[in-house]
């Protein structure tokens, strides 16, 4: 996740092929920059120089590049609206750039870009470096009515937990679509988010614990000993039971991790963490993203759970 929708510096700026051939640039040489790598295509039309540039780097470039050449109406919404926000995205097809015009019909989709008609009040749209987008409120609402459930929980997680949004926010959001298709599953979505997630991976575990039938447990808890010492924070916590739940993604390990730092570094005080954590007499479950593809491949999590929370009752 990028908390900082602008490009870092130094960052390459998309470019049009007009600009290029005004330049002096001939198709010939333009093939020869493209096939050495120096050029990147975004789209048909448009080019960013080499850098190593992520799906949600790269489909913000797209954006860079499709408002120079939409109609004024244009408001980019939906994915490209999220991206710009810097909200993390998973699971989320970045092919096409996503626009919102401010009409009643006209909605159809091209080869490189997805055109929604929708009403769009003056409050619901912003700019982010330089592009009209929509307010993140409104982006997460859209997304929550056309995405999946589990996908558009995980984006609605992250927007919540990068302090982007509040929860009271997305619900005057979602008031205000009452009448929009796909209305009763952002409901559905935001009564099922949870700003303590920190990634998809706990977004997916969490569900799959509430479907499961387990009880609900407190996200991001903080642990301490009976003087008052910080012991950790624990993704999942079962007060009464005193057990703790824990995802183990390698992202996470790897946002721990200084520049130029030691991997088996963090995995040790990872370790010390856990033991100072069960010396308290908490019992610890861990799971990996292999457990979360489906209910039965978190069955074994499950029954784990189940113990140490029958072991404490």
């Amino acid at each position: 996740m990028d908390p900082d929708p602008r490009p870092a510096p130094g960052s390459p700026a998309p470019v049009l092929r007009r600009d290029l051939v005004a330049a002096g640039v001939g198709d010939d040489e333009l093939r020869r920059l493209r096939a050495s790598g120096r050029l990147v295509r975004l789209r048909r039309g448009a080019y960013v120089g080499a850098g190593d540039l992520g799906p949600e780097e790269r489909h913000r470039q797209t954006v860079r590049a499709a408002v120079r050449t939409l109609s004024p109406d244009a408001v980019f919404s939906h994915v490209s609206a999220a991206a710009m926000h810097g909200i993390g995205l998973w699971r989320v097809p970045l092919d096409r750039v996503e626009v919102t015009r401010n009409r009643r019909s006209g909605a159809r989709t091209a080869p490189s870009a997805r055109f929604h008609a929708a009403t769009l009040a003056a409050d619901e749209i912003t700019v982010v470096d330089g592009v009209p987008v929509t307010t993140v409120p409104r982006t997460v609402v859209d997304l929550a009515r056309a995405l999946p459930f589990v996908v558009a929980v995980a984006v609605t997680d992250a927007a919540l937990h990068a302090g982007a949004v509040t929860a009271d926010e997305l619900a005057a959001a979602v008031a205000r679509s009452a009448r929009r298709p796909g209305t009763p599953a952002a409901r559905r979505v935001l009564a099922a988010a949870d700003g303590g997630a920190d990634g998809p991976g706990e977004t997916r575990s969490r569900l799959l614990v509430h479907s499961c039938g387990l009880p609900a447990p407190a996200t991001q808890q903080e642990l301490r000993d009976p003087a008052g010492r910080f012991l950790g924070r624990v993704d999942f916590w079962w007060e009464q039971a005193r057990v703790a739940g824990e995802f183990d993604g390698r992202i996470k390990y790897g946002r721990r991790l200084d520049p130029g730092g030691d991997l088996e570094e963090v995995l040790w005080r990872e370790k010390l963490r856990e033991d100072a954590i069960r010396a308290e007499g908490v019992a610890v479950v861990r799971w990996v993203w292999a457990d979360l593809h489906s209910a039965a491949s978190f069955a074994p999590t499950v029954a784990r759970l189940h113990r140490a929370l029958d072991r404490a009752a």
